[in-house]
């Protein structure tokens, strides 16, 4: 049996970026900063800073695009993958993401932990299929939301 499940807790970096692929699928990328804290042998406090890069697709990357902001923490759960391509230098480049089809917005960045929100389940990867439904979605309304 094999397992891929990345799950981390952190801060975003920046304002999530959503787009919208030819197919009509909605796709959000974010940057996400964690940090661990641990004393060296010397008792000195000593802290060291991770950069991830997630992707998430469908609704829940609307739900992001519209209640993510820069600085606030948010949980997410997901599948390591990577990707590559090749640039226009012609040198082969890779990158490694985290798609995520678990979110919670935590507090933090005038956020409290009463409009902390769940989402996830079974986030749509992208498809031709899947395409011609959500082309026709709505704005994401407030009390559409789960929290």
């Amino acid at each position: 049996m094999d397992l891929n499940r990345a799950t981390i807790i952190g801060r975003l970096t920046r304002d999530p970026e959503v787009k919208t692929t030819p197919s009509g699928q909605t796709v959000a990328n974010l940057a996400v900063a964690t940090n661990r804290v641990w004393t060296d042998k010397s008792g000195v406090k000593q802290e060291k800073v991770e950069f991830h890069n997630i992707v998430i697709w469908g609704k829940l990357a609307e739900i992001a695009g519209q209640y993510l902001s820069k600085g606030r923490q948010v949980y997410l759960e997901g599948r390591l993958e990577t990707r590559d391509w090749t640039g226009q230098d012609g040198v082969k480049r890779y990158r490694t993401e985290i798609v995520a089809d678990n979110m919670i917005m935590l507090g933090g960045s005038g956020a409290s932990a009463s409009n902390s929100g769940s989402f996830g389940g079974d986030v749509p990867l992208p498809s031709d299929s899947a395409a011609s439904s959500s082309a026709d979605s709505d704005e994401i309304k407030v009390e559409d939301i789960p929290f």
